[in-house]
């Protein structure tokens, strides 16, 4: 064969193997693609049962939460049932109960009418047998004037001169005849005047540390602070032991009393009642009782305060709050607490200066005069110094301290060198110009033992000095005192005044006694 041959028999070789290839990868095509059917046949077949699964497992848990909200509505709604079945039995309750309570109350006012008509019956007997003693007695009268051959006028008067001594309701009566006659002669009124006059002259200072003036929005407000028929002001002025004056000064009040804490417990209770619109007795003593606790704070507060200023530590409490309580006090007309402030820093600087401890000459000098604050106690005729000291001691204070406190008037003897610096340091702060007055001092203890003597009485409960020591107004408690008593009771504190004390012109002791009944409605 020759090339040409076995070249065309070469093409023809690889023409037939190129169609047999073709062929032959043609029917894997086609079985591949057969496979490929059959397995997402399969797939499908599983997403379907998986679908259908999911389906019913979501039908269950759909069935199961409406049960159970079913379930959960129905507990609420059996909750709601019995709510309603034990409000309609308290209801029957309450019915029954204002039934029989219409009934007993049909049977009270029953016994009533027959109580009434019973009342009535024996007035009338004991109008009849009063008419018959009454005729008695008239006839036992003309017998004993016919027999005795005085008048009844003349036998009551000698019987009144025999028992005035020892029966005090006829002798209040005697004395107070007395002293009518005694006011017709010109002399004891001449005099009378004259020291009235002293009086108001002597009190013009005292004025100026003893009145707060009260200003108001408007003088429409002065009418609700005085209430219907005075009762407002009445109220404000027996809660505080507070003069309340009314005049005519524009759009202001003004609140006297010699004792600084009760006028700024007025001062803050009116405020506060001013503030809030509601003005009546009950809403008043409930406004004074929250202001004194919130005074009482305030003196803590005030006591703290200094002694932070002061650099003074480790005070006890309760001489924390006698120092706030200096603020208000005043001596011989002096601020309590401006001169204990003012004694303290001129010690601390003296002592300093002689080398000594300066914050126990500071300590020793602001509490050089708590025994002029008054104690809870009664206060008792010991000198203010000493009361002090014994004060300090109790309260753990050194004895370097307690001896400059209580001898810094001289009563004890001297011990340390800080005593003398605290005598002298206050009477440098008593020295200087128009610091002290005399006559304040004095007027205040004036009105301190007016309302002292009061207390010294059984069945007192308040007892106020007001109108610059003119009028005591005393508040007893009406389960001890009568009416009859009240009388007596005032007779005999103007008597003890009258005897005890020296003062100008005259003190009107008033008696004042009330009866309150509280029920609680409920």
């Amino acid at each position: 064969m020759d090339s040409t041959t076995l070249i065309l028999v070469a093409l023809g070789g690889l023409i037939i193997g190129f169609i047999v290839a073709k062929i032959m990868e043609k029917g894997r095509a086609s079985k591949t693609i057969s496979n490929a059917k059959k397995e997402a046949n399969a797939i499908l077949k599983e997403a379907n049962l998986e679908g259908e699964n999911v389906k019913k497992d979501k039908i269950l848990q759909a069935k199961e939460k409406f049960l159970e909200l079913k379930a959960e509505h129905e507990k609420v709604i059996i909750n709601k049932d019995k709510k309603i079945a034990e409000a309609e039995k308290r209801t029957r309750d309450k019915e029954s109960q204002v039934s029989n309570e219409l009934a007993k109350n049909r049977k009270l006012n029953e016994q009533l009418d027959r109580k009434i008509k019973d009342v009535a019956h024996r007035e009338e007997f004991f109008n009849k047998k009063q008419e018959e003693l009454d005729k008695l007695h008239s006839n036992q009268v003309q017998q004993l004037e016919v027999i005795s051959g005085l008048s009844a006028e003349d036998a009551k008067s000698q019987l009144m001169e025999s028992l005035k001594e020892t029966a005090k309701t006829d002798a209040m009566a005697y004395l107070q005849t007395t002293l009518e006659e005694a006011k017709l002669t010109a002399q004891q009124e001449a005099r009378k005047i004259v020291i009235n006059t002293i009086q108001r002259i002597g009190t013009e200072e005292a004025v100026e540390n003893c009145v707060s003036v009260f200003n108001l929005e408007s003088d429409d407000v002065k009418g609700r602070i005085i209430g219907r028929e005075g009762r407002n002001i009445r109220a404000i002025e027996a809660a505080t032991g507070v003069e309340i004056i009314v005049d005519d000064t524009p759009e202001a009040i003004i609140l006297s009393c010699f004792d600084s804490v009760r006028r700024e417990i007025a001062r803050l209770s009116l405020h506060k009642l001013v503030t809030d619109g509601r003005i009546h007795p009950a809403r008043i003593e409930e406004i004074v009782r929250k202001t004194e606790k919130q005074i009482e704070q305030e003196i803590v507060e005030i006591g703290k305060r200094t002694v932070i200023d002061l650099g003074i530590h480790g005070l006890h409490p309760e001489l924390i709050k006698a120092v706030g309580r200096m603020k208000y006090r005043s001596s011989y007309g002096q601020n309590l607490l401006q001169h204990s402030r003012e004694v303290a820093k001129l010690c601390g600087v003296m002592a300093a200066e002689l080398g000594l401890n300066p914050k126990l000459a500071k300590r020793a000098g602001l509490l050089h005069d708590i025994g002029k604050v008054p104690n809870t106690e009664a206060e008792v005729e010991t000198p203010h110094a000493i009361l002090g000291m014994q004060w300090a001691e109790k309260y753990g204070e050194k004895p370097d301290v307690c001896n400059a406190i209580g001898a810094h008037h001289d009563e004890i003897e001297m011990k340390t060198l800080i005593s003398p610096i605290i005598q002298v340091c206050d009477a440098i702060s008593g020295a200087r110009p128009g610091a002290r007055r005399q006559v304040l001092d004095s007027y205040i203890q004036r009105l301190k033992d007016l309302e002292e003597i009061a207390f010294a009485f059984n069945g007192v409960q308040k007892a106020y000095a007001i109108q610059a020591g003119r009028e005591l107004r005393v508040i007893v408690e009406s389960e001890k005192v009568s009416d009859d008593k009240a009388a007596q009771l005032s007779f005999e504190i103007s008597q003890k005044i009258q005897t005890d004390m020296t003062y100008p012109g005259q003190v009107k002791v008033t008696v004042i006694r009330e009866t309150r009944s509280v029920n609680v409605a409920k």
